[in-house]
């Protein structure tokens, strides 16, 4: 039976989400002969197809460069404007129209939450819900209440089955590679515990600030735009027990298990920070605490995990844009060579250059034993082919109803729970400068290993 979506509608296609993600992925599934031949476009704004397929041109050459010309025709053939207000239900009339002869139409919500309601509850009225999916983008709230609540808005409206939650962080190649370096390497899994782990460390860095988005970003604030979300499911790729077999089912019932071992962050391991200037920025509020960094120590009751901590980080404004994951070794079991020797590490880099690294110890030439660090590193741009961009593959895999690469509502209520001590407080957000790793208490957390 076929179950590939034969639309694609797009609601708020005049935003900066659709330009910047959503139009070059369209592009990219049409050169590969992907894409279903009607793509809608839904938004408020007055405009007609022309200037949809414009602004997809636009985006496209930013995103690619060289334009495929016969690939870009076949997707601007494919595209229409439907205009109107989400709360209208004449919108939902023409949407209806437009889609009369398509039977599993996919129902992208690149729209703020304040409108959220309105667009489902248009869709549901219209009965365009009943034959539909839709996908809907982080964040997934706002806390663990909103959380609920929203899943009870879509729930009214889409079955389980036709939700997906989309987080691009779960559609990127090299976060979805941790799974295959824990599961696929006999050599690391028999040392993937506390008998052989110190500590594990998560960096998020992103170099920029709020790139004209304060008054939204004051709203959010780093726990809520990160940590919640993606540090937390890089956190559980890396903690989980192997699944019981293959199955997707298998594959979240070992995440939302291990999230659930964790326990609740705490004020008194977490640091907090706000880069200088941020309070001058247009639409942050009078004496706002929004932090713009945190750093937290995370610990899982279970064994394998007994005693290691997990620190955490994420911030903007930081010294570079990086995703990395340090894994610190104990040192060996034996005392057997002189001075002091550094631990092993492995280090994970997720972000553009992914690769992986290996510290270990060797012989320093002359005599006597000293030993010295090398590093063993691999970038993955030179050894495997090029790898498609994450929102291409969520997408595609969204039409074909396949939810591997989606957040599950499991998942995300746990990440809520964790989060929730630390969440809205109004004091303690420490000032740090534009281009350090944060407030001067976060190097006090732990001796951090610094993305290179």
């Amino acid at each position: 039976m076929d179950v590939r979506s034969d639309a694609v509608v797009l609601f708020g296609v005049t935003g900066d989400l659709v330009s910047k993600k959503l139009f070059p992925a369209l592009y990219e599934l049409t050169r590969r002969g992907r894409l279903p031949a009607t793509v809608l476009g839904v938004a408020r704004s007055p405009w007609d197809d022309q200037q949809l397929v414009t602004a997809a041109r636009k985006a496209v050459t930013e995103a690619a460069g060289e334009v495929d010309e016969q690939a870009f025709e076949q997707l601007a053939a494919r595209l229409t404007m439907i205009s109107g207000d989400y709360a209208d239900p004449a919108t939902y009339e023409r949407l209806a129209g437009a889609l009369a002869e398509a039977r599993r139409p996919l129902f992208y919500l690149a729209i703020p939450p304040a409108v959220f309601d309105a667009v489902v509850a248009g869709l549901a009225g219209s009965g365009l819900a009943e034959r539909g999916r839709v996908v809907v983008e982080k964040p997934f709230g706002h806390d663990l209440r909103s959380s609920h609540e929203l899943a009870t808005t879509l729930s009214a409206a889409f079955a389980p089955e036709r939700t997906f939650r989309i987080d691009h962080y779960l559609g990127k190649e090299p976060i979805e590679g941790l799974f295959a370096l824990r599961f696929g390497n006999r050599v690391i899994e028999p040392l993937w515990s506390a008998e052989h782990i110190a500590g594990i460390q998560v960096t998020v860095a992103e170099k920029f600030g709020t790139q004209g988005r304060a008054g939204f970003y004051d709203k959010v604030g780093a726990i809520r735009d990160v940590l919640q979300n993606h540090v937390l499911q890089v956190v559980a790729l890396l903690a989980m027990e192997a699944p019981a077999d293959r199955t997707r089912q298998a594959f979240a019932e070992a995440e939302a298990e291990v999230l659930r071992q964790i326990k609740p962050l705490t004020p008194e391991t977490t640091v907090r920070g706000q880069y200088a200037g941020y309070g001058d920025e247009p639409g942050v509020a009078p004496g706002s605490a929004t932090e713009t960094f945190v750093a937290t120590r995370l610990t899982i009751g279970n064994k394998r995990w007994a005693g290691v901590p997990f620190f955490l980080r994420t911030g903007k404004l930081l010294p570079g844009t990086h995703t990395e994951v340090v894994v610190e070794f104990k040192p060996p079991r034996h005392d057997l060579l002189p001075g002091r020797q550094e631990p092993n590490l492995l280090r994970l880099r997720l972000g553009r250059g992914d690769g992986i690294s290996v510290s270990l110890q060797v012989k320093r030439p002359g005599p006597g034993q000293a030993t010295q660090t090398v590093e063993l590193p691999v970038d993955f741009d030179d050894v495997l082919e090029p790898r498609r961009e994450a929102y291409e593959r969520l997408l595609d895999d969204a039409m074909d109803a396949d939810h591997t690469r989606f957040a599950r509502q499991a998942a995300i209520q746990q990440e809520w729970r964790i989060v929730d001590p630390i969440l809205d407080r109004t004091d303690g957000v420490q000032p740090y400068e534009p281009g350090s790793w944060g407030p001067d208490a976060a190097q006090q957390l732990v001796t951090w290993h610094n993305p290179a």
